[in-house]
Formats: structure tokens, C-alpha cells, sequence
């Protein structure tokens, strides 16, 4: 995940998401592999990011960039354009200081909106203090406003950190680790991995019913550590 910052004193470059339950998943199975996730954070370049971390303080410096845009686009519309009360109405929230991904829209109104590509549609996350000193929840609030997550898978060979929106699919999920593991999708297993702790390794998990076997259109919960079935 690509994440722009402004205003703040943020290290640059690719950041390790100290991940809570990678660590505990690693010292449960002392894998051969592990792999956490990382973060790429830059300065200032908004519109490559896919999420932005700004300072309350410096929001206007974002604002001012959609407005501009905006507004440009009101003044070429015709004046019985159905779109000009939808705009009109983004222009006074910006100008509320508030970013855009903030702002509730219909199922009607989004796809117009996102046309335009506003900065501050991307999920925007305001911070107070000049100098944000704990990376990990910060890492974890931009996570909450852009509504994605992990799933992990685990063993022997590998603890893996998979990331993906909220609301994804087993299938989907099974995708992310391998093309082959949702074209030939059977079966998932899932586990919270809390399970771990009260089990030796999956097939203890098993058999003390910690696991659950479920079908290609279940929702993959935040935390779950998965195991695919398939067949190609």
C-alpha cells in the first residue's frame, strides 16, 4: 500500500508493519520464511498514493487542490447540468476543511464523483500532533480508513501476511496467495489465530474443532489465518 504523507515527521521509504499476529504466529511455528507486510510512505506525492496521512494543520494544502478542480468543473457545465447540485454540494465540504472521502454519497452519486478523481476521495486520514511517535498505529488507523486488512496463512514452511479489502471472499483471498488456489477452489479452512495458542499445529487445531470448514462465498474475517482446498 502506497501512502502519501504532508506536514508530518514520517520516515520515507518501505516500512514493516509490526504485526502483532505475525510475531505470534512466527514464535508458534518458527518457520523457515516469514513475511510481513510493507508500507511504502513518501512525502507530498498525492496522487500516486492509494491512502494519505495529513496534519490537521496542513489539510488546506490537500483541500485546495480538489476545490480548484472542482470548481473548474462547475464553470463548463451547462446550467441545467444534473450534476452542478452533487459538485456544489463537494465544494462546501471542502471548503468545511473536510476531505471528500469523508463525505456520504448515494450509489448514484459516487461513480460521478470518482470519475473526477478528487485527491482526497482516496481514504485521508488527519492527525493532530505534529509528530506522529507510534508508526504502528498509525499504520493501523490508515488501515481502518481505507477498510482493508490482513489474513495470514501458517506453518512450518511460511507465515505469510496476506493483504486485502474488508469484505473479501474466501476465493478472493485464495487468489491473493495463488491464481491456481481460486481456479481450482474446494474447500477453505479458517481459524482465528487466537486457535494457535491452544493447539500444537492445524491438524491439532482440527481435531480440537477450532477450525471450520466453509464454501467459496464466505467472508474471510480480519485475522484469520486460512488454509485452501483446491484441484486443478
Amino acid at each position: 500500500m502506497k501512502i502519501a504523507f504532508h506536514g508530518l515527521n514520517i520516515p520515507e521509504g518501505k516500512i514493516k508493519y509490526d504485526d502483532p499476529v505475525v510475531a505470534e504466529l512466527t514464535a508458534k511455528f518458527e518457520p523457515k520464511k516469514v513475511s510481513p507486510y510493507f508500507f511504502e510512505f513518501f512525502p507530498d506525492d498525492f496522487e500516486r498514493a492509494d491512502a494519505i496521512v495529513i496534519s490537521a494543520e496542513t489539510i488546506l494544502d490537500l483541500l485546495i487542490l480538489d476545490l480548484e478542480k472542482l470548481e473548474n468543473r462547475i464553470d463548463r457545465l451547462s446550467g441545467d447540468s444534473p450534476d452542478a447540485p452533487l459538485l456544489e454540494r463537494c465544494v462546501e465540504f471542502l471548503e468545511a476543511e473536510k476531505p471528500l472521502c469523508d463525505m456520504d454519497f448515494s450509489d448514484q452519486e459516487r461513480p460521478i464523483i470518482a470519475e473526477l478523481a478528487p485527491l482526497s476521495l482516496k481514504p485521508t486520514l488527519l492527525v493532530d500532533e505534529d509528530d506522529p511517535d507510534d508508526l504502528t498505529d498509525l499504520i493501523k488507523k490508515i488501515m481502518d480508513k481505507a477498510e482493508v486488512m490482513f489474513f495470514y496463512t501458517a506453518g512450518k514452511p511460511e507465515v505469510h501476511a496476506w493483504f486485502v479489502p474488508k469484505g473479501s471472499d474466501i476465493v478472493t483471498c485464495a487468489g491473493k496467495i495463488h491464481s491456481d488456489l481460486a481456479r481450482g477452489f474446494i474447500k477453505g479452512e479458517v481459524m482465528g489465530y487466537e486457535g494457535y495458542r491452544d493447539a500444537h499445529n492445524l491438524n491439532d487445531a482440527r481435531s480440537k474443532g477450532l477450525t471450520r470448514l466453509v464454501d467459496r462465498d464466505y467472508i474471510v474475517r480480519e485475522g484469520e489465518v486460512i488454509e485452501i482446498r483446491f484441484n486443478v
